[in-house]
């Protein structure tokens, strides 16, 4: 799986470059618990790092997430040991938001159980992540509704 780790941890680093002015940290460890979880039938979609709560001046809660061809998942390491991860399949997604402020915006994803709330990303970012989002989740969606048929 080396080779998916490079994939995401990359990957999170071109997002990083491309929008400097998201306050992310220790994107190495956080891509790890992606590639992680990553099953050897998925594949990589889109990349990004953000900050995992609500709060712009909270900085310590950085999490890249991942779209694949399956679900949105969500990883964050702690600082001492253990990580968090958070999946979110298509059949789970409601709706999603997006909020932009002076120089950074925030992504609200709606959930059947939660509301899960990306914050600190550069306001350029808003309208590639919305877009790479919805249209994934709005195409499996309609593929679950036309197999249920």
């Amino acid at each position: 799986m080396q080779n998916n780790r490079d994939s995401v941890y990359q990957k999170v680093l071109d997002f990083k470059r491309k929008y400097g002015m998201c306050v992310v940290w220790r994107l190495k460890k956080n891509a790890r618990i992606i590639d992680t979880h990553l099953n050897p039938d998925e594949k990589l979609l889109y990349v990004f790092a953000a900050q995992k709560n609500n709060h712009p001046l909270d900085i310590f809660s950085t999490a890249v997430i991942a779209l694949t061809d399956k679900r949105l998942l969500i990883g964050r390491k702690r600082v001492v040991f253990g990580y968090f991860l958070d999946s979110i399949t298509p059949d789970m997604f409601n709706d999603l938001k997006v909020l932009s402020g002076v120089i950074w915006g925030r992504i609200c994803i709606d959930t059947i159980n939660e509301l899960v709330t990306l914050s600190n990303i550069d306001k350029k970012a808003l309208p590639e992540i919305e877009t790479m989002i919805t249209s994934y989740m709005m195409s499996a969606k309609q593929k679950l509704k036309e197999k249920d048929k």
